[in-house]
């Protein structure tokens, strides 16, 4: 298979059964040929070392959750050393979070564990054409991911006296009740509510609530 396949696939995950069912997968598609494979983060990296250039990976499989360096870090590493080298994220989770970290870092593709053989091979031919590969579930958790970002972005252009503001309004305080809390006027107050609402692109003061309890600025009662 090795004389005969075009693409060189490296397999890098903590799990020798993981890799063993990989390497499996991969036998059902002669183009593409297991030249390497890694237990660690970190192992990947010397692996690569010792590879000639001409026997260097066109694609590895990367696990995310890794012991020392996981799937992201060790994807910045690569991709640092070797720009040419494509990534496709292997992992079980669906945390936003962690898709957003993968595709920023650098990886074509985002797989869950739980693909068949086929929608495996499938990711690997569009990582060849540099062409991203993800499922819908995938998708909509890297818009999550990234929305949630953005929001979370978006109140670093708040004061500290605006988001004090912020969070005595989430506790449903009049302006005269957050003027005589805060010892300022009335109408510092409205300005205050003023800014945040055209900082924060909403529209009154419902919104502003809604937007504190989101970002967890509101402490849940008792606490």
């Amino acid at each position: 298979m090795g004389e005969t396949a075009e693409y060189r696939i490296m397999i890098v995950d903590d799990h020798d059964m993981v890799r063993t069912g990989l390497k499996t997968y991969l036998m059902l598609e002669p183009k593409f040929e297991v030249c390497a494979e890694a237990g660690s983060g970190e192992e990947a990296l010397k692996a690569l070392e010792t590879l000639e250039p001409d026997r260097l990976p066109h694609i590895i499989l990367m696990d995310l959750m890794m012991p020392g360096m996981d799937g992201v870090e060790t994807t910045r590493a690569v991709l640092a050393r070797w720009p040419g080298i494509r990534i496709v994220m292997l992992t079980s989770f669906l945390e936003d979070d962690k898709v957003v970290a993968a595709v920023e870092a650098g990886a074509t593709s985002y797989v869950l564990k739980t693909v068949s053989a086929e929608e495996l091979i499938y990711a690997l031919n569009g990582a060849v054409r540099g062409m991203p590969v993800m499922t819908s579930d995938v998708s909509q958790a890297l818009t999550r991911g990234l929305r949630q970002r953005n929001a979370q972005e978006a109140d670093e252009g708040l004061t500290e006296r605006e988001k004090e503001v912020l969070l005595l309004i989430a506790e449903g305080r009049s302006n005269k009740e957050i003027a005589d809390e805060l010892h300022i006027s009335i109408k510092t107050v409205k300005t205050h509510v003023s800014n945040l609402l055209m900082k924060c692109e909403l529209e009154d003061r419902t919104q502003l609530a809604v937007y504190a309890h989101r970002k967890g600025l509101v402490k849940p009662a008792g606490r």
